[in-house]
């Protein structure tokens, strides 16, 4: 079993006990009756204990789950569910931003064009991406990647990802708020089934320009959010350390967000995260794709739009009783 290269906080005491199984297993003397005893009910009490600590998981665990470096990315997932991917680039306006990804694909038989924002997966490549946070171009890219699916009536489908839109000067210059408002107009308006689907991270305005859809669904460690954690504390508190008590209150897991309304369901994670297996959530996820496109595509266009504008409106809405 190998050490793990990054570890939670709140998995210390799982990692120490994963780390005494594996010396005992790579020991001369595993093979003698009291080791190899030792060795079972080692396995049998790391097992109780994941259990026991991913079924508890707090809000902001939740959050830290879903920030993990070696959570698959869009590409992963691009990689596991789809076949002959064909990336597209630029937003023939200014420039490629490598915070999305996307282009046409086969989900089986089946045509779709994909689009996602894209995080690194080291240092390097996390500062290529610009850490999974568009500018305006990125934004521009996903509504010209939309409009081309549109032309040749493919179904979208969304992967959301980041901390949020990128917030330096030069988005701003370049138009950042009104590339996501854009974004949000034109994407409720096009005639094709989109369905989006939360991977990671679901940072304010940054992933609501890709969250325009007509099903949403969230991975069992996703987070989708208004504002960081961190943010919301240092707003109500003027304190980023209360930021686990500002996960609470905002409601920004798969589960409260659910029984909300605002998703249409959670895509389940092996333990400890989608890191672990994500061969397991790549199958969980290309069924709920599968059986989602086929239901949207039985509507007709303007039933489509109908249906969409319907979940729009209804969200957020406050009954007095």
């Amino acid at each position: 079993m190998p050490r793990r290269r990054f570890m939670l906080d709140f998995e210390r005491p799982i990692v120490e006990l994963e780390n005494r199984l594996e010396e005992l297993k790579q020991s001369p003397l595993s093979s003698q009756p009291e080791i190899a005893g030792e060795i079972e009910y080692l396995e049998a009490q790391v097992e109780k204990l994941k259990k026991k600590v991913y079924s508890e998981l707090s809000p902001w665990e939740k959050v830290q789950i879903a920030r993990h470096p070696d959570r698959p990315r869009t590409s992963d997932y691009i990689h596991l569910i789809f076949t002959d991917f064909l990336e597209l680039h630029g937003d023939r306006l200014f420039r490629d931003d490598p915070a999305i990804i996307g282009g046409p694909a086969f989900l089986g038989h089946q045509r779709v064009m994909i689009i996602g924002h894209q995080k690194g997966k080291d240092t390097k490549e996390n500062l290529l991406r610009n850490f999974g946070m568009p500018h305006p171009e990125g934004y521009r890219k996903v509504l010209r990647l939309m409009k081309l699916a549109k032309k040749f009536n493919i179904p979208i489908l969304c992967f959301i990802d980041t901390p949020g839109a990128y917030p330096g000067i030069g988005a701003e210059e370049r138009g950042q708020a009104i590339a996501i408002a854009n974004n949000l107009m034109e994407i409720s308006l096009l005639s094709t089934p989109i369905i989006v689907v939360n991977i990671g991270e679901g940072g304010s305005g940054g992933a609501l320009a890709l969250g325009v859809g007509d099903k949403i669904f969230m991975l069992e460690n996703a987070y989708y959010s208004v504002i960081s954690p961190e943010g919301c504390a240092s707003i109500l508190w003027r304190d980023e350390s209360k930021a686990p008590e500002a996960a609470q209150a905002l409601k920004l897991t798969a589960d409260a967000l659910l029984e909300l309304g605002i998703i249409d369901g959670i895509v389940k994670e092996p333990l400890g995260g989608a890191h672990h297996d994500p061969s397991f959530v790549a199958k969980e996820l290309k069924s709920i794709l599968v059986a989602s496109l086929g239901e949207l595509r039985s509507y007709p266009p303007d039933k489509l739009l109908e249906r969409r504008y319907k979940r729009l409106r209804e969200i957020g809405i406050f009954e007095e009783g």
